[in-house]
Order: C-alpha cells, then structure tokens, then sequence
C-alpha cells in the first residue's frame, strides 16, 4: 500500500481508477460535492460512481465489499458490509452493474481502495481488487 504523505492527489494525472482482478473489471469515477460541502468545519463531501463489467466466461455475483479510506491526515477508516448500496448484483458474462455511493471527510483530500468478495457460479470465492482513487476537493486542484 502506498503511503498517503507521499501520495498527494496534485502529482497524479487521473484521480479514478480501473482494475481488473479474474474477469471483474472495477471503474470508478470521484466527484467533489460542493454543494454538500463545508470547508469552514472541515466537511467535505465526495461522491463516486461504480461500474462493475464481468469480463469473464461465467456468471459472478458480488458477495460483500471492504474500503480502506484514509483521510489527508493519514487517519485509516475499514467499512466491511454487505453487497453494495443494498444490492448483491449477479453479473453474467459480458454484464455491468452501476452504482453511485458517496463518502464525507474532514480534509480536503483522500484516497479510498478497497475489494469486492466475488462468487462464481460453482461457489469459489475471490477478492476483486480496487484499486487506490482520489477523493479531491476543488481547492487542491487549483
């Protein structure tokens, strides 16, 4: 795992991220939510939006998720639970799933990365990785 202090969000090009672990492929895209947002008392608000493709030849179904958020300051936060936003999707071959999710702060910056515990349709299990994206206030990137 990276180190946060050395991963500032101003010396990266792409704040998202795309992994593939098995055939799952993982996209996400972060937002800065303004408008939900209170830099005054340290409250930032981040939203982010989720496609999860089955590039494999069988169907998978996600099982639960792990994030692994770490705020500007380096404070480490684990959320384990169920699924995703209440759903536990199966995906056939070549199928996507998409979801919006969001995530407060109490800096401007942070990172999130995390996995998926997968299913195949013959019971094995697997972590689906995700990788380590951006979460970025407007006032950093300026």
């Amino acid at each position: 795992m990276q180190n946060v202090t050395t991963a500032h969000p101003k010396s990266f090009q792409q704040i998202g991220s795309d992994t593939t672990t098995e055939g799952v492929r993982i996209q996400v895209f972060p937002e800065y939510i303004t408008e939900q947002s209170s830099p005054e008392v340290n409250r930032y608000s981040f939203g982010y939006r989720v496609i999860i493709t089955n590039t494999a030849e069988g169907k998978v179904k996600l099982l639960s998720r792990h994030w692994l958020i770490i705020n500007a300051d380096g404070d480490h936060e684990n959320v384990d639970g169920p699924g995703v936003v209440g759903y536990t999707p199966e995906l056939d071959a070549g199928e996507s799933f998409e979801y919006s999710s969001h995530c407060p702060l109490n800096t401007n910056w942070g990172t999130m990365e995390g996995s998926y515990t997968m299913m195949r349709s013959d019971g094995t299990r697997f972590e689906a990785n995700i990788e380590r994206f951006y979460l970025v206030s407007d006032e950093v990137l300026a």
